[in-house]
């Protein structure tokens, strides 16, 4: 990308500092770093700066010019110097400036034109050499040969995390292994969408975000079913959007489908949906979102119900807590209270009892974060003559930060 819209003027306000970045202070090998921090990856990574720049930062606010700041520069700092700083920061994308949105436009505009989606987890979350990572998920699967065989009638559905595999690679297994032996021809993904909030304007009226892209992941590329995605996506008034850039940092849909690459040999394709917030559930059921989760799910099960060659993957952790998401208390000291409330959320999704798990959900605002809540209860409308079996639950207990996010599974069959 051409570097001729860089900021370069002392008269001009120079731009202000991203609203949008987490700035961290940090401390290695004795010096004080900040850290920057961009959930929407536009920033160069791994990116930290001395901290003493931290009071200049601190001017920087839109207003002011190079020339402005010269009175605070000392006799140490020139403004030449000063300029090539803020030239710097603007190249670096940590700026709210004119390069920075032509680069961003040009980077959302880029992912939803490919077709392909590359990995975002690959090399981070587990081996992105398929040497190494097929004798990881071996040891994993190698205890999980009963699932398998046990008796859950005729799978439809899997609810499953998409944690790091780091922290619950051996509940991935468990929850994997009860499908390792079917054969279907299209996977229908509902996930979670951590990243529309991002752009309200785009999704507000689109919760259901259709990422027409095959996936490109070590053991193997998952191929889209285009065909059923381009009938999906003409059905008219039901929440639907082809416009995908939510989905370029996402992990949501490609680690789960990381086990189904691992364990299906035969050839199958996927729809892949992000499902997004849908908040205002919360304060009225049959409102505009209400409206929208009906319609979609009536969409779906029309389409699907009587397909024995779909299966559903619903994608979705249960709660996030403790300090550093926000919480007065450190996630030690709230698990009782928060698994009985996962206990519960399980339970009614079990059941397939969306009414009773958007009740759960909305007495407090969704008190506790669960980001599965979405996904699953779009599919419980969907699929109401289900019902499920719990696999699993566990929990991350992250207590360098008193946080803690836990996740759990449930396959929904067929009863024989």
């Amino acid at each position: 990308m051409s570097n001729d819209n860089i900021f370069n003027s002392k008269t001009n306000p120079i731009p202000p500092l991203r609203p949008d970045l987490e700035v961290v202070p940090i401390r290695e090998n004795g010096n004080d770093y900040l850290y920057f921090h961009d959930q929407r990856q536009y920033a160069t990574s791994d990116l930290a700066l001395r901290r003493e720049i931290e009071s200049l930062l601190s001017l920087i606010d839109g207003h002011k010019s190079i020339n402005d700041l010269e009175s605070y520069l000392g006799e140490d700092i020139s403004k030449d110097e000063l300029l090539d700083f803020i030239k710097f920061l603007d190249k670096n994308r940590l700026l709210y400036s004119d390069y920075f949105k032509t680069y961003a436009d040009k980077t959302e505009n880029n992912y939803e034109e490919r077709s392909v989606h590359s990995s975002v987890t690959a090399g981070r979350s587990y081996p992105s050499d398929p040497d190494e990572l097929a004798p990881l998920l071996d040891n994993a699967f190698a205890g999980c040969e009963s699932a398998a065989s046990e008796s859950h009638g005729s799978p439809r559905a899997l609810y499953a995390p998409h944690i790091d595999p780091q922290v619950a690679m051996n509940r991935y297994a468990e929850a994997f292994a009860t499908i390792k032996e079917i054969k279907p021809q299209r996977v229908v993904v509902l996930a979670t969408a951590h990243y529309a909030g991002l752009y309200p304007d785009l999704y507000e009226d689109h919760p259901f975000i259709l990422v027409n892209k095959d996936f490109e992941l070590p053991l193997g590329d998952i191929k889209c079913d285009r065909e059923t995605v381009n009938k999906l996506s003409k059905a008219s008034d039901c929440g639907i959007t082809l416009r995908d850039r939510a989905h370029r940092m996402e992990h949501s849909i490609e680690l789960p489908l990381l086990f189904l690459s691992y364990l299906w040999k035969h050839d199958f394709t996927v729809v892949p949906f992000l499902v997004s917030g849908l908040q205002e559930l919360m304060y009225m059921e049959e409102g505009h979102h209400g409206t929208l989760v009906e319609r979609f799910s009536t969409l779906l099960a029309d389409e699907f119900t009587e397909d024995e060659e779909t299966f559903f993957l619903i994608s979705g952790d249960l709660s996030h807590f403790g300090r550093k998401f926000g919480d007065e208390e450190a996630a030690t000291a709230m698990f009782e209270e928060v698994g009985n409330f996962d206990e519960q959320f399980l339970e009614y999704g079990v059941r397939n009892d969306p009414s009773g798990m958007l009740q759960l959900i909305s007495e407090d605002l969704d008190p506790y974060r669960i980001c599965g809540f979405p996904p699953l209860y779009t599919f419980l409308k969907s699929m109401p003559g289900l019902k499920g079996t719990k696999l699993n639950y566990d929990l991350w207990d992250e207590r360098e930060r008193k946080s803690a996010v836990t996740f759990g599974s449930i396959l929904y069959s067929v009863k024989k």
